[in-house]
């Protein structure tokens, strides 16, 4: 098995390597699959159904807790790149890592386990998050965790698992900050609708500085590390998405692209008011969509240093205003019932031919996602 990465090329039995992705039926698996499509012979271990109809074409049901389903599954489909993706990803303070969060350690270990018995596999990306460290934790190194969450201390566990597993072929860490983009139904049924009504209002004062990534990004990051040479992507760890912004700007972007009008700023101390009038419902069982709880969170910074991913793997192309309006475009389509429809920017673009080229299909949505021609 050749442990430069050459052989990522296409494949003589089909259009392009063989990719198993695992949990490529959510969000940043979805538009994953869309940039791929065409170029790679994709394979999707999911246990649930793609969120785009026709992805069902590349989705196998199974279960990475499965692990002899998995191996056979991973076998049959040969791959040369694997992704591994699928991951229990809320986050919920009333349970433990063994007990509530297994598909993120025993599962990861199922994965691990069928890369080492399947020879054709090449290289390999196993997906983390920012939460291993928390905001109030200053990392230092890759191995300085700090998780604020179950969820975060269940991803700490993902990476040792892999880094203890000594896989044979190169292999990378992603850690995924707070993700957005078409295909995201929390951000559409939270969020987004929230700020399409013209209800949302933000916290006037300081600048809540926050990591975001738009997932196209993450989908071009992702094609970096694929073509990169060996020496510049094996047992490293990347964040993945874009450069810490102020909230506001997020927040403005899409009150402006939903509503056609930017958002509200509300003094802190009113916000905190309203918080705690929150607390005093839910202690009678009523809701009220802010509580003291939630008001910390909108003032709190949350930054992680992506100067690593940026000088390894370049500056990446969409800005804000164009995730901006992908979005929103997407979200126009779910309302019209056609989002399976819908074309996104990302289709075709992500053809891994060999390390150091990530080639697209001639447009221009696919020379912005190579970075032919810099930022858009």
């Amino acid at each position: 098995m050749s442990m430069s990465g050459a052989a990522l090329g296409p494949d003589s039995r089909g259009n392009g390597p063989s990719v198993f992705l695992t949990g490529a039926s959510g969000f940043i698996g979805t538009n994953l699959v869309d940039a791929l499509e065409g170029n790679a012979r994709i394979t999707n271990l999911d246990v649930v159904a793609p969120l785009r109809s026709r992805h069902g074409a590349y989705w196998v049901r199974g279960d990475i807790m499965d692990a002899p389903g998995l191996k056979m599954h991973m076998a049959e489909a040969r791959p040369s790149i694997v992704i591994h993706l699928a991951a229990r990803t809320d986050c919920d303070e009333d349970t433990t890592v063994e007990e509530g969060y297994g598909v993120n350690t025993r599962g990861t270990a199922n994965v691990l386990d069928a890369i080492v018995a399947t020879p054709s596999v090449e290289r390999v990306i196993i997906t983390s998050t920012q939460y291993v460290s928390g905001p109030d934790h200053l990392v230092t190194h890759d191995q300085d965790y700090g998780p604020h969450t179950v969820y975060g201390a269940s991803k700490v566990e993902t990476e040792r698992l892999t880094r203890a597993a000594d896989l044979p072929v190169p292999w990378t860490l992603i850690r995924p900050v707070n993700i957005w983009g078409p295909w995201h139904e929390r951000y559409r049924r939270e969020f987004w609708r929230v700020a399409q009504r013209g209800l949302y209002v933000h916290p006037a004062g300081p600048p809540v500085l926050r990591t975001y990534g738009y997932v196209g990004n993450v989908v071009w990051q992702i094609g970096r590390i694929l073509s990169a040479p060996r020496e510049k992507i094996h047992r490293r760890v990347f964040y993945v998405g874009d450069p810490p912004i102020d909230v506001f700007d997020w927040a403005d972007g899409f009150c402006r692209a939903l509503r056609g009008r930017g958002a509200r700023r509300v003094p802190r101390f009113l916000l905190r008011g309203l918080g705690l009038l929150g607390d005093g419902l839910a202690h009678l069982g009523r809701t009220f969509p802010l509580t003291t709880s939630r008001y910390r969170n909108m003032i709190q910074s949350y930054e992680v240093d992506m100067g690593g991913t940026v000088n390894a793997l370049g500056p990446a192309p969409f800005s804000l205003s164009d995730g901006i309006r992908e979005s929103a475009s997407w979200l126009e389509a779910v309302r019209g019932g056609y989002q399976d429809e819908w074309a996104s920017v990302l289709e075709g673009t992500l053809s891994v031919t060999e390390p150091g080229r990530v080639s697209g299909g001639g447009s221009a949505e696919a020379s912005a996602l190579t970075g032919v021609g810099g930022n858009r």
